[in-house]
């Protein structure tokens, strides 16, 4: 992992070692990232959390900081994790995960440039997500097992799935990406298209312009939307529209592991275009997407453009659908093709093991206003879970 002459700058060859090893261990058990889930965050609740999967307990931290709201806007205010207001309950709680993930993260994405530069560690995530993903894919009896456990750590309510017998899994994988029974994510008035939905059952901020969104939430600074739909290369007519818009309202919709991985239609209308761009598997968590990291516009990702109906008195308009890859995450599926129509609500596609994240590009002409409270939420740099088919915003 030392640097070439004239390659770019790598990592120093007495911090290579320890850096890789970090980093396969981290991806080794990928299966305990994400704690348990946020609802389990009262403090009472979360102390025990990191015992999932055999993973340590941060109860030694406890000494220290006894009072574990205290810890958690400690780790808030160092970057080490972020709030997440549930739309549901109104509860503001600490994102939980294992402490180690958190740590690592931290020494990862933020102050960035420090290691994630590096060709090397660019390579190295790769190659883990390409080696991880091949193991979710493999047969065996062990799955079982896997994804029993994996339904333990995270409480996954097992009425919700449309094939709830877990023999019917061949792989890890193909649980994750499962499908839900049609009614238990119901969508806010189905037959109104001027009501926008939400796309996943995610942690969400939403923004109605790209400055507001990179005032308080994305802070790459290479951020900006003819690159997230092009990938820096030249804008083609298909995507002029919504490219060369600089009013674009954005819905970042963040998938973490114990989320339903398949994704929806926010809108009603006629997939129009498709478009693939290569690109990393950095995390797609707020500690990497509130630094100067530009993940959104680095990352492995898929575009579908969808000619969206917006109600009678709307002209359609064109609406990006973005589905950014992540670590561990080197699968994007669509279910949908160019041609086919789409219902508000409808399945749109999937992402394979890991976070992921899906971001809807609404062009100014859409007149998308997003609902109060999550526009305050968002503007407090913090997210709001919600389901898929909640409504997020109108039309206006």
């Amino acid at each position: 992992m030392s640097s070439n002459p004239g390659a770019a700058v790598d990592v120093p060859d007495e911090l290579a070692k320890p850096l890789e090893d970090s980093l396969i261990h981290l991806v080794d058990h990928s299966d305990h990232i994400g704690g348990h889930k946020d609802e389990l965050a009262p403090s009472e609740k979360r102390a025990d959390a990191v015992h999932a999967h055999g993973v340590n307990s941060k109860k030694w931290i406890s000494r220290f900081w006894p009072n574990e709201e205290t810890l958690d806007k400690l780790f808030s205010h160092e970057h080490m994790g972020n709030f997440v207001i549930d739309r549901k309950t109104g509860r503001k709680n600490f994102e939980s995960m294992p402490l180690y993930v958190r740590v690592g993260m931290h020494l990862l994405f933020v102050n960035a440039s420090s290691y994630m530069t590096y060709p090397s560690v660019e390579h190295l995530l790769k190659a883990q997500s390409i080696k991880q993903g091949k193991v979710y894919d493999q047969t065996g009896p062990g799955v079982k097992a896997h994804i029993k456990s994996f339904i333990d750590t995270y409480e996954l309510p097992l009425d919700e799935l449309l094939v709830q017998d877990l023999d019917q899994y061949p792989t890890f994988n193909s649980f994750f990406a499962r499908r839900l029974k049609p009614t238990a994510r119901p969508i806010t008035s189905p037959t109104n298209p001027s009501i926008i939905v939400s796309p996943a059952d995610c942690r969400l901020t939403a923004y109605e312009t790209v400055d507001r969104a990179k005032t308080f939430w994305i802070k790459g600074r290479k951020f900006d939307i003819p690159t997230l739909l092009t990938g820096g290369g030249g804008v083609d007519a298909t995507f002029a529209a919504i490219a060369n818009d600089p009013n674009c309202g954005l819905a970042i919709a963040r998938l973490a592991p114990q989320d339903y991985h398949r994704f929806h239609s926010p809108v009603e209308g006629t997939v129009v275009a498709i478009k693939d761009i290569a690109g990393e598997l950095y995390t797609v968590n707020p500690q990497a997407i509130n630094e100067d990291l530009n993940v959104f516009t680095l990352n492995k990702r898929s575009i579908m453009l969808i000619d969206a109906n917006l109600g009678s008195q709307k002209p359609s308009v064109p609406i990006a659908f973005v589905a950014i890859g992540a670590m561990l995450v080197g699968s994007i599926g669509w279910s949908k093709k160019v041609g086919d129509k789409v219902a508000k609500g409808e399945e749109l596609g999937w992402f394979q093991y890991g976070g992921s994240t899906c971001i809807t590009v609404f062009p100014s002409a859409a007149g998308v206003k997003f609902d109060a409270d999550i526009k305050s939420t968002s503007e407090k740099r913090m997210e709001t879970l919600v389901d898929v088919g909640m409504e997020i915003g109108k039309v206006v």
